[in-house]
């Protein structure tokens, strides 16, 4: 599987939106659509962007009982994005009811990606708020074998577990992780991060890059700077 960075689009609205992906005149990133700028925007932003060439992953993270996804899901795969995600913490039977949903009659589907925790998760805050008194990796571990033996085809995870991920579910199952930054930036509220160039060291399929990309004075510079480290 080819590596790729995913750019983030945290924006709250079209016209923010398309004037950043306007500046990318010779190359369509992989863009991330997230519930900011899905809310704002509502379906029409997704077909738009697709039009424009880029490939998409819809970030919506449902986690509802499994008719509810099933349905939601259903209608999102109408939306011909590449890839979309739920909450493994929705439970098996969930899981395997969002792809039913997310199957097309023609047996075609987005990637479809479970959250195990989020990287703004840190063990403090996994005890003491959500009671979960296992180790994270323990847990992330565990949500990921979930998640395949759902029939998902990957998941959403800290860059720093996405080797354990691979040594747990297989290589072929997708690592897309978040909570990357540069060496010299900001790492603002995530708790887990890592580095383009580490996160490819240690496995990851797919970054996913917001701020370091979408707030930098020159974002194309950047984000080319982040293919460079993170694919070579």
């Amino acid at each position: 599987m080819g590596k790729d960075v995913i750019i983030a689009c945290d924006f709250d609205s079209a016209e923010k939106t398309f004037a950043f992906l306007d500046k990318f005149t010779d190359k369509k990133p992989f863009v991330k659509i997230g519930m900011e700028l899905y809310y704002a925007e509502g379906p029409s932003i997704v077909r738009e962007i697709k039009r424009r060439g880029h490939k998409i992953f819809l970030d919506l993270k449902l986690h509802d009982i499994p008719n509810t996804v099933k349905k939601g899901m259903a209608v999102l795969s109408r939306l011909d994005v590449d890839m979309t995600n739920l909450h493994a913490s929705g439970t098996k039977r969930m899981m395997q009811a969002a792809i039913e949903g997310l199957t097309r009659p023609d047996g075609t589907r987005p990637i479809l990606i479970a959250v195990t925790q989020l990287t703004s998760t840190d063990q403090e805050s996994m005890e003491n708020d959500l009671l979960i008194r296992e180790p994270i990796d323990k847990v992330v571990m565990h949500y990921a074998s979930c998640a395949k033996e759902a029939g998902l085809d990957g998941v959403v995870c800290s860059p720093l577990e996405a080797g354990k991920v691979h040594d747990c579910c297989g290589r072929d199952f997708v690592t897309v992780t978040p909570g990357v930054r540069f060496a010299d930036g900001d790492v603002g509220d995530q708790k887990r991060v890592m580095t383009p160039a580490e996160a490819n060291r240690i496995g990851s399929d797919y970054i996913v890059v917001g701020r370091p990309i979408t707030a930098a004075e020159d974002p194309v510079a950047a984000y080319e700077r982040c293919c460079r480290e993170f694919i070579g």
